[in-house]
């Protein structure tokens, strides 16, 4: 019998956001590539949308990209609404995806980072704060993603390693769908 435990999923969630805070405050302005900064906002929008989906994926997004929005020097909003609809993306089939398909996890995230990294300064380019295309594209989006895919990936072996973290199912309710009771598999 499995019993839902929600709080259990509030204090993981809790947890999950307060050490992406504390990262994005305490680590991500002190590494830079070129002019790209870790976006620990984004990691934990696709944790959560990739743990849980749906409208708890959608909603962390949200307020991950506000505080995001209200820490930085960008228009309030924007990245709000970019994590928003990431979230929604990748997490519309509402499934811990990260605990089935790790591998599978890292590749919409990294369509999604990078996606959400150049959308981002695109629009810091419309409102004035890049300088040109090429650093738009160069120096600010691409590091940006590859060092929020790097971030990333911590969280996606410790998932889907069993680890307790925001999930929909236990890792021993992962380990039976995969082998029957008649399995020889655990010899």
């Amino acid at each position: 019998m499995q019993v839902k435990d929600t709080n259990r999923f509030r204090r993981s969630t809790g947890l999950l956001a307060l050490v992406c805070l504390v990262l994005q405050l305490a680590l991500a302005p002190n590494i830079a590539l070129a002019n790209g900064r870790i976006n620990f906002a984004l990691v934990f929008a696709g944790v959560i949308a990739l743990t849980q989906g749906g409208r708890v994926g959608v909603t962390a997004g949200f307020l991950a990209g506000l505080i995001f929005d209200l820490l930085g020097t960008g228009p309030v909003g924007l990245m709000s609404l970019l994590l928003a609809v990431a979230a929604y993306l990748m997490g519309v089939e509402v499934r811990n995806r990260i605990a089935e398909d790790p591998s599978g996890s890292v590749v919409v995230y990294v369509i999604s980072a990078i996606a959400v990294s150049l959308l981002y300064n695109l629009a810091m380019f419309l409102v004035g704060e890049a300088s040109s295309i090429i650093d738009v594209l160069f120096l600010r989006s691409l590091p940006t993603a590859v060092l929020s895919i790097v971030a990333f990936l911590p969280f996606v072996y410790f998932l889907s390693r069993g680890g307790s973290g925001p999930r929909l199912t236990g890792s021993s309710a992962a380990r039976a769908k995969h082998s029957s009771k008649y399995s020889l598999g655990d010899i």
